[in-house]
């Protein structure tokens, strides 16, 4: 009998299944709209305004997730200014925007959520619904890329450096100029020197290639912000941070210009490295930042105070009362171009004997 009733049912049902589904669509709408309305009125949302044109400015945006999760604080707003490549005034004048912002700062400081918080709010304003800012006027894009965060994919065999190059590689072979690239510490994966190559060139290709799209690109790479005095279209921002003695106050707040320093060492100390490991990473900072050798022909890195032993004992070896060693005054000293193979063996000879007798 209740197989039976339940035939019955699910047969009266079939027969109107186009009015409940057409119902069910309806109310997902509404349920969509309401939860919509009801988030941007609690959290003093505006209606974004949607252009045609190639751009987006935005005025005192928020991460509308962050924000709400804050405990203590208050959201530090912040305004973000793209414009295409071939966008101009309404006068005719070239539009001052930038088509790419390089973002520097420290870690912590608030570079990752302001790209996130750029990209939410295009999202959102694209279904439809209001953004967390002051006001919004967002051109409409075709296709949102990001490369945010550090992951691997062990199970390919594909590191984290390599998972980064292929998604950097999906961009520039699918962006058009009507796109929002944002992207998080491009090249960090691999050697210093590789990196910032390879982020120079990425850069440059966003700028001068076929798409040209909207780009925010955060980076410790501090020669990035060369960029902006040989390419018209990029301009340099960063997150301000406020020293007080040895101690920084993360401002989160996102102004014009570049940033000197990525204060990675007060967030070490944040993070509770020994005092010793913070107090020997700020001396070899100080040697980065003046020249790569000392009068020792050491790194100048390794010098210091705290420098472990071994390093010092080498330092105390390649100098004499002060002098450089005769070995490397003589190895100066030699003039290679003229000097023939031949040449060169006696010379290593000689001073081998002599250092064994």
């Amino acid at each position: 009998r209740e197989a039976e009733i339940f035939a019955e049912v699910r047969q009266l049902v079939g027969a109107h299944a186009a009015a409940l589904q057409a119902t069910a669509d309806a109310l997902a709408e509404v349920d969509g709209l309401a939860a919509f309305a009801e988030v941007a009125a609690r959290g003093g949302w505006c209606r974004p305004r949607m252009t045609d044109e190639i751009g987006i400015r935005i005025i005192s945006g928020r991460h509308p997730v962050v924000e709400r999760w804050l405990e203590g604080e208050v959201f530090v707003p912040n305004d973000t200014t793209l414009a295409g490549a071939a966008s101009a005034e309404p006068d005719g004048a070239p539009n001052d925007a930038p088509q790419i912002v390089i973002l520097t700062g420290p870690n912590m400081g608030g570079k990752s959520t302001y790209l996130r918080q750029i990209g939410l709010i295009v999202v959102l304003a694209q279904a439809g619904a209001w953004v967390p800012a002051e006001s919004a006027e967002i051109g409409i894009v075709d296709r949102l890329f990001t490369r945010v965060g550090a992951s691997d994919n062990l199970a390919r065999g594909q590191s984290t450096f390599l998972v980064e190059m292929i998604e950097t590689a999906n961009i520039l072979h699918n962006a058009t100029d009507r796109s929002l690239v944002l992207l998080d510490e491009i090249g960090r994966g691999t050697s210093t020197f590789d990196g910032l190559a390879i982020a120079w060139a990425v850069s440059e290709y966003l700028h001068e290639g076929p798409a040209k799209p909207l780009t925010v690109f955060a980076t410790h790479y501090h020669e990035l912000t060369e960029l902006a005095a040989i390419l018209p279209r990029v301009k340099n921002y960063h997150v301000e941070v406020k020293e007080y003695g040895d101690e920084i106050v993360f401002m989160k707040r996102v102004a014009p210009g570049a940033s000197d320093r990525s204060y990675g060492i007060h967030v070490g100390r944040l993070a509770g490295l020994p005092n010793h490991v913070v107090s020997r990473a700020q001396e070899i900072l100080v040697n980065l930042e003046t020249d790569e050798w000392d009068n020792d022909q050491l790194p100048s890195l390794a010098s210091g105070i705290l420098a472990p032993p071994a390093v010092r004992r080498t330092s105390e070896q390649l100098t004499l009362l002060g002098e450089m060693h005769p070995l490397l005054a003589e190895l100066v000293a030699l003039d290679l171009d003229s000097m023939s193979p031949l040449d060169a063996f006696n010379w290593l000879s000689g001073w081998w004997l002599g250092l064994r007798e």
